[in-house]
């Protein structure tokens, strides 16, 4: 594999720090845990839409998920499209990995150009970097709204590859998500795994070219790689 020149960053999980969105979901009667209960949940229906042929808005099914575990929660409360909101700004503001604008900042010195590519919105991942010292370093910042379906079909990647003027083999996919790298992967793209927790990569995917603790360590990965 030659060297990338682009880098494909998810954002929601991969960038984003669910933790961070925890106290909101503790404040509306819910458990920490069911952070992530509630954006696995959306994965699962965006991905069921996409089998249909729908490209689903990510802020749409959140929504829908959020009234639906707060009414479970508590069938009493009259707030649920209030609070669902509320939460679902606590998910648009969460806070990056502590990895991540220093990780992003290194692969844009070592001459990547880096892109993210989510299933949410672009705003969000904006939202989440420009501010930072990472955001001069993203070129730009796509979505799969302006594909055809979410990743991790092959148009999703297919976009950000006609976004990016490269082919397949020139671009990096960065991920937590095996499923994402899968998908990447099978659409010709490089992928690097970042697997903060140290857990196995699961046998039913193909196998990431790169796996990395944080982001920081995947330029280091990169140069090894390809010296």
């Amino acid at each position: 594999m030659a060297r990338p020149t682009v880098a494909f960053l998810d954002v929601n999980d991969t960038l984003s720090d669910l933790t961070s969105v925890e106290p909101a979901f503790v404040d509306a009667g819910l458990q920490r845990h069911d952070v992530r209960i509630w954006y696995l949940s959306v994965l699962r229906d965006g991905f069921a839409l996409a089998v249909f042929g729908e490209n689903a808005s990510f802020a749409d099914l959140g929504r829908d998920q959020l009234r639906s575990m707060l009414w479970l929660a508590d069938p009493s409360r009259g707030d649920l499209d209030s609070t669902a909101d509320v939460l679902l700004q606590a998910f648009i503001d969460a806070a990056p990995h502590a990895d991540v604008v220093p990780g992003i900042v290194a692969l844009a010195d070592a001459g990547l150009r880096v892109y993210t590519l989510s299933n949410g919105s672009a705003d969000v991942a904006r939202r989440l970097l420009e501010s930072t010292d990472a955001g001069p370093a993203i070129t730009d910042y796509l979505s799969v709204a302006d594909a055809a379906t979410w990743k991790p079909g092959p148009t999703s990647y297919r976009h950000g590859l006609q976004a990016a003027g490269v082919e397949a083999g020139e671009a990096l996919m960065v991920a937590v998500h095996p499923w994402d790298l899968d998908g990447a992967r099978r659409a010709g793209l490089q992928t690097a795994w970042i697997n903060r927790d140290g857990v196995a990569y699961p046998d039913a995917f193909v196998s990431p070219d790169h796996t990395v603790a944080s982001f920081i360590d995947l330029v280091p990965e990169l140069t090894r790689h390809h010296s």
